[in-house]
C-alpha cells in the first residue's frame, strides 16, 4: 500500500453491528470512504415510523455519500463508476453477485461474527449462545457468491466466559473486535503479507434466520438450555412463556443444576427462597420478567402484586 495514496473503499452494511467498522475506516487517514451502501429505511415499532438504518445515520452525520438500492445486482454501474479499490461488507443483508465482486482491485472483504467455517449464515452470535459455546470470534474473509464460504484472511477468538453475555452485549463486543481486526487486515492483504486460506468444508455449520416463535420456552428442556435461550434472544425476539393466558417475557434468569421432582413449568421457592421455575433438568431462577401490557419488573417486585404466581404452572 503506497503511503501517498489512500485506499478507496465502498462500505456495504446496515445494522448497529456494522457501525464500529465504518467508524474505524472513516477515522483512518489511510482510507477514503467513497460511499456507503445500506438497506432501505424500515418502518419500526407500533407506530411504524420510517427509520433509517444505523449505518446510514452514521454516514449522513459524517457527510459520507449513501445509497440504498433495493437490489444490489441492479447497482453495478454506479459501483463501477466510483472505481473502488476495495469493498467492505459487514451485515449487509444481500448476496453480492460476481459482476460486482469483480470490480474492486483488492477484492471484497467481509466481517463475519464467528470462527468460520463454524456458524455460517444469518444468526452466528445467537447460535453460539444457544449452543453454550465457551468461545467464538470474528473472521475477515473474501466474499464469493455463496454465503460465508469465501477464503479466510484472518480471525480472532473471543472467550464467552461471562455468563451475563446476552446477544446484545456479545454483538457489541464482536463488532468492536471485528472493526479492529479489519483495520489490521486491510494493509496486510493489500501488501501481500497474508494469503487467503480456503475454508474446511467438513467443519462447516450453518445458522438460520431467527423467528419470533423461536423465543417460546419449552419447560421440558434443561434449565441451562433455557437460560442460553434467554441470553441469545435478548432483546429480540425475547424469550417468553404464558401465565393465565398472558404472555410473560423472561428478561433475566439463571440456571440451577439441582435436582427436583416438580412438573416442568411449575413456579416454586427454592431452598434459598428464590422464585424459580422447574425445568426438565434443573430449574430456572427468575430475576427480571415482563408481563404482557406491563413494564419490565424485578421478580421480587412482580410477586408483591401477583401472589398467585407462586405455585402456578407456566406453559
Amino acid at each position: 500500500m503506497n503511503s501517498n495514496n489512500k485506499i478507496k473503499i465502498i462500505f456495504m452494511g446496515t445494522p448497529k453491528f456494522a457501525v464500529p467498522a465504518l467508524k474505524k475506516l472513516a477515522d483512518d487517514k489511510r482510507f477514503e470512504i467513497l460511499a456507503v451502501i445500506a438497506a432501505t429505511d424500515k418502518r419500526i415499532g407500533r407506530k411504524q415510523i420510517l427509520t433509517p438504518p444505523p449505518v446510514k445515520i452514521f454516514a449522513r452525520e459524517n457527510k459520507i455519500l449513501v445509497f440504498q438500492p433495493k437490489r444490489i445486482e441492479n447497482f453495478k454501474l454506479q459501483i463501477s463508476n466510483l472505481k473502488p479499490d476495495l469493498i467492505i461488507v459487514c451485515a449487509f443483508g444481500q448476496i453480492i453477485p460476481k459482476s460486482i465482486l469483480d470490480i474492486p482491485k483488492y477484492d471484497c472483504l467481509n466481517i463475519h461474527p464467528s470462527l468460520l467455517p463454524k456458524y455460517r449464515g444469518p444468526s452466528p452470535i445467537q447460535t453460539a449462545i444457544l449452543n453454550g459455546e465457551k468461545q467464538t470470534g470474528v473472521t475477515i474473509m473474501l466474499v464469493d457468491e455463496k454465503m460465508d464460504r469465501g477464503p479466510i484472511l484472518k480471525n480472532c477468538e473471543l472467550q464467552i466466559t461471562n455468563c451475563d453475555f446476552t446477544y446484545e452485549k456479545l454483538s457489541e463486543k464482536l463488532s468492536e473486535l471485528g472493526a479492529q481486526l479489519l483495520i489490521e487486515t486491510i494493509p496486510e492483504w493489500i501488501n501481500g503479507k497474508i494469503k487467503a486460506k480456503p475454508q474446511e468444508e467438513s467443519l462447516a455449520a450453518y445458522t438460520k434466520i431467527i423467528q419470533k416463535e423461536d423465543g417460546k420456552i419449552n419447560w421440558k428442556k434443561s434449565a441451562q438450555e433455557i437460560e442460553n435461550q434467554i441470553r441469545a434472544f435478548y432483546p429480540w425476539p425475547g424469550t417468553f412463556t404464558f401465565w393465565q393466558k398472558l404472555k410473560l417475557k423472561i428478561i433475566q434468569a439463571a440456571a440451577s443444576l439441582e435436582k427436583h421432582n416438580l412438573t416442568p413449568g411449575k413456579v416454586f421457592l427454592d431452598k434459598n427462597n428464590q422464585i424459580s421455575v422447574a425445568c426438565g433438568k434443573g430449574y430456572l431462577i427468575l430475576k427480571k420478567i415482563q408481563l404482557e401490557g406491563k413494564k419490565e419488573n424485578k421478580i421480587e417486585d412482580f410477586i408483591k402484586g401477583h401472589l398467585s404466581f407462586l405455585g402456578s404452572i407456566l406453559n
